[in-house]
């Protein structure tokens, strides 16, 4: 009678523990394939709402995310938990991203933008958080052995618009932010026009959160009508969400002279910008773009355009074909890939991830860029930006009010171009 006693307790004990359990959420039970039961905390951050840039795509493209993967039943059964913040184009408010990610204990940050990469970098090195798939904007993603890029960044892009350029200008004028990571703009873009044999642009500094970009403009019109072949010249513009600003002003300026062709890099026009300026007529018509990624009507973007219309449906800030969009959602899948290879381990944490990152044979994305690696030995001696893995760039260019594949130029790998460049740090 006593043992039936003590198993009718023990019976009614377990029963309040695993209603306790389900309804607080407070572990696997033994051999009930514990890892499954975790939820991965990661964060997306970007500026939003400031003077300057503004990258609200990205944080809205890692929940949209969110909402998708853990409609199909999470990573190897793991719910995920995207936190977002907003960076406000500040060192502090980089940092204070930072040191919320830690706080929360995110196994990851991912998908996200800041040009303050000190401010960030040091505290999630210092918590060992990985940082998957920043936008490249900062040299600090290129250096750290805890960042992850899915691209060539700012560097592969002007290498790459200094190559598009390079073979029908004379002359090209540069027009960049007179900010710290503005500085290594034209020495990027030139080692681009040296290797098509070209001189060097002039370097034309503006305040990134300017209104007007009228006296920027006038000298931007006379550097490029240097060449012996005035009708040769060349002005390219990066300014972020600024650029705009700068060619509404351009567009103002009188010339006597034919205008020189424009030019400029995917983040500092979209297709959102050309629709929103006119279509085809607006002043973007027949410009150069360079970018990282396919032409957005590729059908490789399908996928991630059906998780848009699924879980992104009226969010105007989720913009398919903009390049902070589309680096987050790559780095989502580089995280999630990553995850997998992880299996049922108990419990993922943030050096779980980095290390698996560090040894994988390589990560694909869909076609959208080379199977990504970051093993020592895939590093390439680019100075100042060492963790460039990826240097492939696409050359673009607005044809009818769309950003279409330049004709006969395709592709190109920009870390050749990279490693001949002096230091800029």
């Amino acid at each position: 009678m006593t043992d039936m006693r003590r198993m009718a307790k023990y019976r009614s004990l377990l029963a309040l523990a695993l209603g306790a359990c389900l309804a607080t959420g407070c572990g696997a039970l033994p051999g009930g394939g514990g890892g499954a039961q975790q939820t991965l905390t990661v964060m997306t951050f970007a500026p939003q709402d400031t003077k300057a840039t503004n990258m609200a795509g990205m944080p809205a493209m890692a929940k949209a995310y969110e909402r998708w993967i853990n409609g199909k039943g999470g990573i190897n059964g793991r719910k995920l938990r995207v936190l977002t913040c907003n960076e406000h184009n500040t060192p502090a408010g980089a940092g204070d991203c930072a040191r919320k990610a830690i706080a929360e204990k995110a196994v990851a940050v991912i998908g996200s933008y800041s040009q303050h990469g000190r401010a960030f970098m040091s505290p999630l090195e210092a918590a060992g958080i990985p940082f998957i798939g920043g936008y490249g904007i900062s040299s600090e993603e290129f250096q750290s052995t805890l960042s992850f890029p899915v691209n060539g960044g700012q560097p592969a892009l002007l290498a790459g618009a200094g190559h598009q350029l390079a073979r029908s200008c004379e002359q090209v004028a540069l027009v960049r932010p007179d900010t710290l990571a503005g500085d290594s703009m034209p020495i990027l873009l030139n080692a681009g026009l040296r290797a098509g044999r070209q001189q060097e642009a002039s370097d034309i500094r503006a305040a990134e959160d300017a209104s007007d970009y009228g006296p920027q403009a006038r000298e931007a019109l006379v550097d490029a009508a240097r060449g012996k072949d005035t009708t040769k010249g060349c002005v390219t513009a990066v300014l972020g969400a600024r650029t705009e600003t700068f060619f509404d002003s351009y567009r103002r300026v009188e010339t006597k002279q034919k205008k020189p062709q424009l030019a400029s890099v995917l983040g500092s026009v979209s297709q959102a910008l050309i629709d929103r300026t006119g279509g085809k007529e607006s002043p973007f018509e027949g410009a150069y773009v360079t970018g990282w990624y396919p032409v957005a009507s590729d059908p490789l973007w399908a996928p991630m355009r059906q998780v848009i219309a699924d879980h992104a449906f009226g969010d105007d800030e989720v913009d398919p074909s903009d390049a902070g969009t589309q680096t987050t959602w790559i780095a989502y899948s580089v995280f999630t890939e990553i995850v997998k290879t992880l299996g049922d381990a108990d419990t993922i944490g943030a050096r779980d991830v980095a290390r698996a990152l560090s040894r994988s044979e390589g990560v694909p994305t869909g076609g959208l860029t080379p199977d990504l690696k970051w093993r020592f030995q895939d590093l390439r001696a680019v100075s100042g930006y060492p963790r460039i893995v990826n240097g492939r760039v696409s050359f673009q260019v607005v044809q009818s009010g769309r950003l279409v594949a330049q004709a006969g130029e395709g592709t190109m790998d920009m870390t050749q171009t990279l490693e001949g460049a002096p230091g800029s740090n």
